[in-house]
């Protein structure tokens, strides 16, 4: 199979990963087709805002199956984009007591040092961009819908 180098720096030391795609191999196979499956028929986690798309109560788990929550009532997944502080799995999970409800969610862009705190809900359109040297704590309970947040000032009292 063909071997693709993908260059990558890891904890400051540039290194070479060599990947191979599984849709290579069909060229081993005599008569073999491909299939376009849409994105919308599985759901890959590639990055942190995939992560958070399948951690709530967007989707459930159940026999083996993931299956949409009925509840809701758009039939795209919400867009999220994460900044860079969110992009490490590890530091993505240290920032949320609990993972934000988003059944409700349309589309999510966050930056920023920000947290979160439990039973955190998000709705419609919402925007977190914490200003520079600014920690932003979404405390427990918060009900965000079509917010921008900035800083402190700007959550609901």
């Amino acid at each position: 199979m063909e071997i693709i180098p993908n260059p990558k720096e890891f904890e400051g030391v540039k290194v070479l990963q060599l990947e191979t795609t599984a849709g290579a191999t069909i060229t081993f196979f005599d008569h073999a087709i491909g299939i376009n499956v849409p994105r919308s028929r599985f759901l890959p986690v590639k990055a942190s805002s995939d992560l958070l798309l399948v951690q709530p109560d967007l989707y459930t788990l159940a026999d083996g199956y993931i299956s949409r929550n009925s509840a809701r009532a758009n039939p795209e997944n919400p867009f999220i984009e994460l900044g860079p502080e969110f992009k490490k799995v590890s530091k993505f999970l240290s920032r949320f007591k609990s993972i934000p409800s988003i059944i409700d969610l349309d589309s999510l862009s966050m930056s920023g040092d920000v947290w979160f705190g439990a039973n955190i809900v998000l709705k419609g359109k919402v925007k977190i961009a914490a200003k520079d040297g600014v920690q932003l704590e979404i405390p427990d309970g918060t009900i965000l819908g079509n917010k921008e947040i900035n800083g402190p000032e700007d959550l609901p009292g």
